[in-house]
């Protein structure tokens, strides 16, 4: 059965969140904000169906993967812990609400990263209190929306999230995002972008927290048609490939016996436990 959805623009569309399949393709879920769209019609005009959607619809087309979505009015933001368990990679994008992110949920999602879970951070989403818990850092920046044209350097062309990618490509309108940028320093620098007001940006980075990986995107401003670039969409989908877990391992601090026989310890039941 489909379900549809009504935006304030009057335009309807398919809710496909079906069960998590049981199969080997990939499980991701895009995560929306999918405020601006109800609000503000130049972007339902952009994505009528929601940014959400938008981001999720190309990586639909890659038979290798199987997509749902999630927005932050679901209960539980429509990632409770079966979501979550049965999700290998997060995309994330977030801007007005941000602080209307629960707490509980931050924590359920920054547990997945650390158990294996690929995150992909998309735009905005640098001030989101995931990004940030998983930073430890600021995450703040300069920032300008002024139909800056956005040049971004592929400076890492052997990385597989800039695989089918040339030396750089350009998006003809964005908003512009300036150094400095307050995150630890990338295990990976992937993209610099540089706009038409001279400022650069690292618009590209990875980092591994536990055992997951996590890309941060730079472009996607809500009033711009980003999400509907080719290239845009290939270095997402990229991105959730590379991100895919390799090993799921629950965080955890057990009390162990020894392996090969230990010499006698009389004192040992009178230590504290931890």
């Amino acid at each position: 059965m489909v379900v549809s959805m009504q935006l304030s623009s009057g335009a309807t569309g398919p809710t496909p969140n079906p069960p998590m399949p049981k199969n080997d393709k990939l499980p991701v879920t895009v995560w929306g904000e999918f405020r601006h769209e109800k609000t503000d019609p130049r972007v339902a005009a952009l994505y009528p169906h929601g940014m959400h959607e938008a981001i999720a619809a190309p990586l639909r087309t890659d038979p290798a993967l199987a997509v749902r979505t999630a927005t932050l009015d679901e209960p539980e933001h429509g990632l409770p812990p079966a979501v979550l368990d049965a999700t290998d990679v997060l995309t994330w994008w977030g801007h007005l609400a941000h602080a209307e992110v629960r707490d509980e949920v931050v924590a359920r999602v920054r547990a997945r990263v650390h158990e294996g879970m690929g995150l992909i951070v998309l735009h905005s989403a640098h001030y989101s209190k995931i990004f940030k818990a998983l930073m430890g850092d600021t995450c703040s920046l300069r920032w300008r929306e002024a139909n800056d044209k956005e040049r971004l350097w592929n400076v890492c062309p052997s990385h597989p999230i800039t695989a089918g990618l040339d030396d750089y490509f350009e998006l003809a309108a964005e908003e512009m995002y300036g150094e400095p940028f307050g995150i630890p320093a990338p295990d990976e620098l992937i993209f610099i972008s540089w706009f038409t007001g001279g400022e650069v940006f690292r618009s590209g980075a990875t980092w591994r927290r536990g055992h997951g990986r996590i890309f941060y995107f730079r472009p996607g401003h809500e009033t711009y048609p980003t999400y509907h670039d080719p290239n845009v969409q290939r270095v997402i989908r990229n991105a959730v490939h590379w991100a895919r877990p390799t090993v799921r391992r629950r965080d955890a601090a057990p009390n162990v016996p020894a392996i090969e026989p230990l010499p006698p310890d009389p004192a040992a039941a009178q230590r504290h436990h931890h």
